[in-house]
Order: C-alpha cells, then sequence, then structure tokens
C-alpha cells in the first residue's frame, strides 16, 4: 500500500508536517471519575471524540468496584467543554456472562458512515483466565447510541487496543497497539490492520509495528499505550503518547508524540518529540490513551491524566497544539450557577492557565445580576512560577460593570508576564446573589 511520490513531493510533505506546534496545556482536569456508586467511580481512561453538527463527543471507558471497562460519553458545544457527561452512561455495557466481552468493554473508535450511520470499534475481553483483547464492532443512529453489537463479533481477534479507525484511500485503516505488554507491562508498540469494510476481513499489515518504541534512553523507550491517527491534507498524522516505564505499570511517565507518514505504513517521528511534555502541566505525571481532533488552526489532544501528587489517580486532561502564529484560544475557566452574597470562589476552581508560551492575555467575565443587586462582580488573578503553589495577593483584579437585573458581559486584558495564573470570582454585593458566573481566558501570539 506504499504510495510513491517523487522528490519534490516528499520534500513538500515532510516540511507541512515537521512544522512547529505551539503547546497549550488545556483546562485540566476536563472530566472526572463519578459519585461513588457510579458506574465510572473507579478509574476512568481517554477514548475517541468526534464533532457532530455543533456538540463535541467525547468517549471514555471506566470502571466501577464490581465490573471492569464500559463505555461512556460526554458532550461540549467546544473543545475545551464545559463537558457534561450523558445521562445514558454508559453507552456500551460489557456482554452476556460467558461471552468474549463479558469483562470489559474499551478504547473505542468512532466514525460517522452517514446520516444516521455510526459506528464504533472497540476492544473487549473475557474474565477467563488469560483471555486475549478481541476487536468488535458496534452500530448506531446518533453518537450516543444506542448502540448494538455486531452478530459477527470479534471482528479481529488478539489485535491489542484500538487506538483509531479511519477510511482513506478506499479502505478502512485500524491502528491499535498490539502487541500488549511486549515493550512493558500494558504497553505495545503501533500496528496496523485493514479492511475494505468495517465488518472485514481485516488484515494486519505484513510489516507491523508501523511505530516502534524509542531507542533505550529516549523518551519514549518505553512503548506507546495508545494513538490517534487522522488523515488529512494526504498525510497521515499519527499523535501518541509514549513512555518511559516503571516497575508499577500505573507509575509510567508519558508525554505526547507526534509521527507522520505518507502511505500509512512509514511513520516519521517529529524531530521536536515530545511535542505536549508533560512537565508543562502542573503535577502531570502523564499523558496516556492519547487521541487528536484537528481543528484549524489547531489540534486537540485529549488523554488520560495522571498525577505526581496522586497515586493511581486518573483524570481526563486535553493539550492543544497551535500549528502557527497569530493565534487565539479561548479557554472555560470558571462556572457557578450561583454565587452568594459576599462569596468568592475557591481559588481550586480554576485550573491552572499556562502563559509560557503566549504574548496576549485577556479575561472575559460574564454574570446575571439580581433586579436588587447593589454591588458588582470583582475578578482576582494570582499569579505562580510553577503553576502548583500561588501568590497570596493579587496581580491584578478587574470589576465588572453592575446593572441590577442585567446579565453584563466584560473582557480585560493583562500582561503574559508570569507563568501561570487563576482566577477568582468575588460577589461585592452583601445582599444578593449572582448567576451563571462564566470566566474565560483569551491566549494569544502575535506573528511569526
Amino acid at each position: 500500500m506504499h504510495i510513491e511520490s517523487d522528490a519534490h513531493d516528499l520534500v513538500r510533505a515532510a516540511e507541512r508536517a515537521t512544522s512547529e506546534f505551539i503547546h497549550l496545556p488545556g483546562p485540566n482536569p476536563i472530566l472526572t471519575p463519578g459519585a461513588s456508586g457510579s458506574w465510572d467511580d473507579g478509574v476512568i481512561e481517554c477514548c475517541d471524540v468526534l464533532k457532530d453538527h455543533d456538540t463535541y463527543y467525547l468517549y471514555y471507558h471506566g470502571t466501577s468496584s464490581t465490573t471492569g471497562y464500559q463505555l461512556g460519553v460526554a458532550t461540549a458545544s467546544a473543545p475545551l467543554g464545559p463537558w457534561t457527561k450523558h445521562a445514558g452512561n454508559p453507552v456500551l455495557r460489557t456482554g452476556a456472562p460467558g461471552s468474549w466481552d463479558d469483562w470489559s468493554v474499551a478504547c473505542a473508535g468512532i466514525l460517522k458512515e452517514g446520516v444516521g450511520s455510526y459506528t464504533m470499534l472497540y476492544s473487549g475481553r473475557s474474565g477467563r483466565e488469560g483471555a486475549k483483547w478481541h476487536l468488535g464492532l458496534a452500530t448506531a443512529p446518533g453518537p450516543v447510541g444506542p448502540w448494538t453489537k455486531h452478530e459477527g463479533n470479534p471482528i479481529l481477534e488478539d489485535f491489542g487496543y484500538v487506538g483509531g479507525v479511519i477510511r482513506a484511500q478506499g479502505s478502512y485503516w485500524l491502528y491499535t497497539e498490539h502487541p500488549i505488554g511486549s515493550t512493558g507491562e500494558d504497553y505495545g508498540p503501533m500496528c496496523l490492520a485493514t479492511a475494505p469494510s468495517l465488518e472485514g476481513p481485516w488484515t494486519p499489515h505484513g510489516g507491523n509495528p508501523v511505530l516502534a518504541q524509542g531507542e533505550w534512553g529516549e523518551w519514549d523507550d518505553g512503548g506507546f499505550s495508545e494513538a490517534k491517527v487522522l488523515y488529512r491534507d494526504g498525510l497521515f498524522h499519527m499523535f501518541y503518547g509514549g513512555a518511559k516505564l516503571h516497575p508499577r505499570r500505573i507509575l509510567s511517565r508519558e508525554s505526547i508524540g507526534y509521527a507522520y507518514s505518507l502511505d500509512g505504513v512509514h511513520f516519521v517521528k517529529h524531530a521536536a518529540n515530545p511535542v505536549a511534555p508533560r512537565e508543562a502541566n502542573p503535577d502531570a505525571a502523564a499523558f496516556a490513551e492519547v487521541h487528536a481532533y484537528f481543528e484549524p488552526p489547531f489540534v486537540y489532544v485529549f488523554h488520560t491524566l495522571r498525577y505526581n501528587s496522586r497515586d493511581g489517580h486518573e483524570d481526563l486532561g486535553v493539550q492543544v497544539l497551535a500549528t502557527g502564529k497569530p493565534f487565539r484560544l479561548n479557554m472555560p475557566v470558571l462556572r457557578a450557577e450561583t454565587l452568594a452574597p459576599g462569596a468568592v470562589t475557591d481559588l481550586a476552581d480554576c485550573p491552572p492557565i499556562s502563559l509560557a508560551r503566549v504574548s496576549a492575555c485577556a479575561v472575559t467575565a460574564e454574570c446575571t445580576y439580581s433586579p436588587a443587586a447593589r454591588g458588582g462582580l470583582r475578578v482576582h488573578l494570582r499569579a505562580s512560577g510553577d503553576g502548583l503553589r500561588f501568590d497570596t495577593e493579587d496581580l491584578r483584579t478587574f470589576d465588572l460593570p453592575w446593572q441590577p437585573g442585567q446579565t453584563v458581559r466584560a473582557t480585560f486584558e493583562f500582561a503574559a508576564a508570569v507563568m501561570f495564573v487563576k482566577a477568582t470570582a468575588e460577589n461585592l454585593d452583601s445582599a444578593h446573589e449572582a448567576r451563571d458566573v462564566r470566566l474565560d481566558v483569551t491566549l494569544g501570539s502575535g506573528p511569526a
């Protein structure tokens, strides 16, 4: 399936693929495990992302104290959220006792095939000792389901964790982490299988793996968790989680790398990898189970987020890669349905906002005042050098104009002269609550 190209095409494609990515950590975490007793109150990990009409769908798998992985989805009106879990979760459950997927269904890859036609490839396994991860297919009339498992499942046996599936050049291309555990506990290289239809037959590529772990001592020498491949502008773009292994798998360190290919088989790793190092996100130990969505001029890279300070805890996070300058990125950082009279939001309610790669910043505040309001809303900014310890005194304050009974919105610019900031909102009215309080930050950079 190699594509012949002349030297000019090769050089031009390589130049496009290896341009600089500007890394902007997202408003993390963007999704957390459910409340005690819910289906996802244990571990949650990242799956695929899909945009359909004006809604974004973020798929994830989660566990409870009594079940293996099952699949859920959250929705948002923008790639950075805020995200809301679907009320009907989990959207894909484990199979009946004794079936091939009766213990876990995970690692969803989603395709929209047409109006009212959605497909999901997923990894599943039974609870039998020594059981392998096989691949299943499910279909649905909408992004949240109801999902119906294919009668011919599993459609491909013992082929690892689904990273993603794409349509390209008249075929379906499936990228998985396989063989699981071949480079370290739960880690492996990236492999490819192709098929004329989603039902198969699926043929593993004879030259697998298509992406191997780095040489010993490199940042990705432990292999990969998962990777998402996007096909755009005649190139295959792979975003992947590369690991430095630890004797305890959950403590392995992962950052995000990028590789590109002209033929979907021979991938070239970016010279500046990792393009999203975990160290840029305060307290981050790993960006794992990586999946990407491209919306020019940004690549939104969703992932499982593990922490240095919280042994074994996992949330979902997002990193943003700007593909050039100038850019403007809007980031939601605080939402409160109500703010009591005289109350101030907690600093912990706002994610750390990285200003390391930006030159222009602004905060947009919005709230709805009581008809009898006697005071306005004040925004406080606090600075930090590491994103963990924040100043006890304000860097800047901004007052939102006070208009009783009205929804008021205003934007305030400030200098990007520190590494991180957080924002809080204070209700200056000692007698009436403020409603629908929103704070967004805009991060920007000028011409290249």
